[in-house]
């Protein structure tokens, strides 16, 4: 039984490698400072289970890092922990720089530290892997997609603050020998995923008969990548990436934000119609585009595919619908996020 230190472990995508993780026999320390998108519900069914330690706290709290990584002897750290979302980053950057950026610092000296306290076949085998995004690459034109060697070009505090972090990771694998890994992935969607982010905000609004905020015209591209599909992608390139290198992580599912919420409207009107019967596309309201805001991302992940042999394996449309039944049957779930810490200070989205 291997044993993972997962940092941001009670999130929408740590939390579903943590379940997946847990499930499939390996061992979770699970590190998370439980800020508005953490969630310990997303755990619940791992309640009681040996094999799952929940930690509420910080990755720049040194002093935490250091104990939990000298009693459980992780084989890899698995680094989730990140402040998310764009809209927030404009509006409050300061707390971005500081997880991102200063607690991966921290973080990564602390791992370091212990990597180098390891017995030679210990060291070998130890893995630290980064978990960040496509956003650091910047926006696209109508043609091409992001690689692994597209030179860095955020826009948003948040893609900033991530891009620092990538190049902290690649440094200390440089500087230290390190044995890092950094997967950037598009933009994922499926259960837990806090309702801030495009897709389970428009279905809580759509559900809830409200109008359904579109930033610009609607026409800034998006690859979208099923939860699962990215967490089974972390999986490989832990598995079996090579030490110091960056793998793309692309779900081959380029849709504009407007196709997106057309798409949530059907699917929702053929479950659950409106008590007036009336479509839920004619909720759609086109708002102030917002600061810096992308046109387009997509992702090649060539080199993911062919070295490792990864592939998403759930369509757009399968994972729409799956989304969608997962966010009908999972009310309450929704319910106790909203009426916590939830408050959405811009109003458009992705």
């Amino acid at each position: 039984m291997s044993t993972w230190l997962v940092t941001g472990g009670a999130g929408f995508i740590g939390g579903n490698f943590v379940l997946g993780a847990v499930n499939d026999g390996h061992r979770v320390i699970n590190l998370d400072v439980l800020t508005y998108a953490g969630n310990l519900d997303t755990l619940a069914s791992l309640e009681g289970n040996p094999a799952h330690v929940f930690v509420e706290g910080d990755i720049g709290d040194a002093g935490l890092v250091e104990r939990l990584l000298r009693e459980h002897r992780p084989d890899a750290v698995i680094n989730f922990a990140a402040e998310s979302h764009v809209d927030r980053s404009i509006d409050g950057p300061a707390a971005f720089v500081q997880t991102n950026v200063v607690g991966t610092l921290s973080l990564l000296e602390k791992v370091r530290d212990y990597w180098k306290s390891l017995d030679p076949a210990g060291r070998d085998a130890f893995r630290f892997l980064h978990v960040s995004t496509d956003e650091v690459y910047g926006t696209l034109g109508d043609t091409g997609k992001f690689t692994e060697t597209t030179p860095y070009a955020p826009n948003s505090p948040y893609s900033a603050s991530k891009a620092a972090s990538d190049h902290l990771v690649r440094a200390f694998h440089h500087t230290y020998g390190l044995p890092v890994l950094t997967t950037n992935c598009s933009n994922n969607y499926g259960p837990y995923q806090f309702p801030e982010k495009l897709i389970p905000l428009v279905i809580a609004k759509a559900l809830a008969g409200e109008p359904l905020p579109v930033y610009g015209d609607g026409l800034n591209v998006r690859d979208w990548l099923y939860v699962g599909d990215h967490c089974a992608a972390i999986r490989r390139v832990l598995e079996a990436g090579r030490l110091g290198e960056t793998y793309n992580v692309g779900g081959d599912a380029e849709r504009t934000n407007i196709t997106v919420v057309r798409t949530i409207c059907e699917l929702l009107d053929a479950r659950r119609p409106l008590p007036d019967g009336k479509p839920r596309e004619s909720l759609i309201t086109y708002v102030k585009d917002r600061p810096g805001h992308d046109r387009r991302y997509a992702i090649d992940a060539t080199k993911l595919k062919d070295e490792l042999g990864w592939a998403p394996t759930v369509t757009f449309d399968e994972g729409m619908a799956r989304t969608v039944d997962w966010y009908l049957d999972n009310a309450p779930w929704v319910q106790r996020v909203l009426d916590g810490s939830y408050r959405l200070e811009r109003i458009g989205q992705a």
